[in-house]
C-alpha cells in the first residue's frame, strides 16, 4: 500500500504524519509541489510487457501529462532482485541529489520509495502500482529500490540529459529508514 511519512529532517525518530490515505498523500505532497496521482491502465498486461505494450496501456494518462508538462519523452525501466547492477544502482540513487528538470516516475508494478528534503522535513513516499510522482527541477531527494528490487516504471522525460543528479554531498540518507521493499 502506497504510504506517506513526513519526518523532521534532523530526527528521523520524529514522525510529524503518516498515512497511506491517496487523498491525503496528494493534498500534503501538493503543499510542496509536488505531484502524486493514481492512474489505472486501459488494459491488462502480461507480466513481461515490453515498452511499447506499457506505453500503450497508460497512453492516455501519459500524452496528457506529457502535453500539460511540455515534456518530450518516454520510456519503461524494469528492475528486478536479480539484476546484475542492482546493488549499484541502489547506491547511487541512495545519494541526495537534485535535477535540472522534474522527475517523472510511474510506478506500473512493484514499489519504491522516494525521499523528499523540503521545508526542514523529509518526505518518505512507498510508490507501488498506479502511482504517479512528479518531484519538481531543484528539489533535494533520493530514491531507495530496496535490496531486492522488483519494480517497472514509466520515466517521462523533457530532456533525459536533464534528469541527470547532482550530487549535494549531504549524508542526510544514511540517518534515515531505507526502504527494505513490502509484500
Amino acid at each position: 500500500m502506497s504510504r506517506l511519512t513526513v519526518y523532521s529532517d534532523t530526527d528521523p525518530k520524529t514522525v510529524l504524519l503518516q498515512t497511506t490515505d491517496g487523498a491525503r498523500i496528494a493534498a500534503t505532497l501538493a503543499e510542496i509541489g509536488v505531484d502524486f496521482e493514481r492512474w489505472n491502465a486501459s488494459k491488462q498486461l502480461a507480466a513481461d510487457a515490453d515498452q511499447s505494450a506499457v506505453l500503450d496501456a497508460y497512453r492516455k494518462d501519459v500524452d496528457r501529462l506529457m502535453a500539460d508538462g511540455g515534456y518530450r519523452s518516454a520510456d519503461v525501466v524494469r528492475m528486478r532482485p536479480d539484476h546484475p547492477d542492482r546493488v549499484a544502482l541502489r547506491g547511487k540513487f541512495l545519494a541526495e541529489h537534485t535535477h535540472a528538470e522534474n522527475e517523472v516516475r510511474f510506478f506500473v508494478e512493484g514499489a519504491g520509495a522516494f525521499y523528499l528534503r523540503k521545508g526542514g522535513k523529509v518526505y518518505q513516499v512507498i510508490c507501488e502500482r498506479n502511482d504517479l510522482i512528479s518531484v519538481p527541477a531543484g528539489v533535494t531527494h533520493w530514491f531507495d529500490m530496496g535490496p531486492t528490487p522488483r519494480f517497472c516504471a514509466i520515466r517521462i522525460f523533457t530532456s533525459p540529459e536533464g534528469w541527470v543528479g547532482a550530487f549535494t554531498g549531504d549524508d542526510i540518507a544514511t540517518r534515515f529508514p531505507t526502504f527494505e521493499g513490502h509484500a
